[in-house]
């Protein structure tokens, strides 16, 4: 158990620092995802952004994923997903849509505070509060292979255990400090899971502000 994402985060962070890293870079998975990328970038003097990815929800179950959509439209399917009932055309389409508008809000949302990090040749650490279906992570890191990084390490406090290994073949290494087999849910394994609204989420890419004159 974890009391917050800040928490589980300074967990992480001695694991990281013992691996070699090239110019270090953590991608944080908006919007859980970024409250726990603060934290090992300050500990890793790391440049701290986002990968946007947004989830295609189950018919009728919005916080359950049957997969999801990458930055770049590309969308990833659990590969049952087509078998499910009412996981039709039209409603992956219907689905896929909706996941992009909100890609692109969540992109100029945190694009005004902060322009893409160039990923070629660094270490990229992709980060999220925890792994259920893998939906979100997968399509993040598969979008992420065409951006040249040099070595992609996944960083999670809790996972699903039998969604790390489709994760792993997507990445170079894998932190996860719990895979608990009676897994249910993330927020499960934290004391404090509050919501994180999208003001609070862009917070830590918006630039300091320029000291008063002296």
């Amino acid at each position: 158990m974890f009391h917050d994402r800040a928490a589980a985060a300074r967990q992480l962070l001695p694991y990281l620092k013992e691996r070699p890293l090239r110019r270090p870079v953590v991608l944080a998975i908006p919007r859980g995802g970024l409250a726990l990328g603060v934290v090992l970038a300050q500990g890793l003097a790391a440049e701290l952004d986002v990968v946007i990815v947004r989830k295609i929800p189950l018919p009728g179950q919005p916080e359950a994923a049957i997969g999801a959509v990458a930055e770049d439209g590309t969308v990833h399917l659990h590969p049952q997903a087509r078998q499910v009932e009412g996981v039709t055309a039209d409603y992956l389409r219907h689905a896929r849509a909706v996941a992009l508008r909100r890609i692109e809000e969540l992109r100029r949302l945190f694009r005004q505070a902060r322009p893409p990090a160039d990923l070629a040749g660094r270490s990229v650490i992709v980060v999220d509060d925890g792994i259920a279906t893998g939906a979100t992570m997968l399509a993040a890191l598969i979008w992420l292979r065409s951006q040249g990084a040099e070595n992609v390490i996944v960083a999670v406090p809790v996972a699903a255990p039998d969604r790390l290994d489709e994760v792993a073949a997507h990445c170079d290494d894998v932190l996860c400090l719990r895979a608990p087999e009676q897994f249910r849910a993330v927020g499960e394994w934290y004391e404090d899971f509050r919501p994180v609204g999208d003001e609070e989420a862009v917070a830590p890419l918006a630039p300091a502000p320029n000291p008063p004159p002296t």
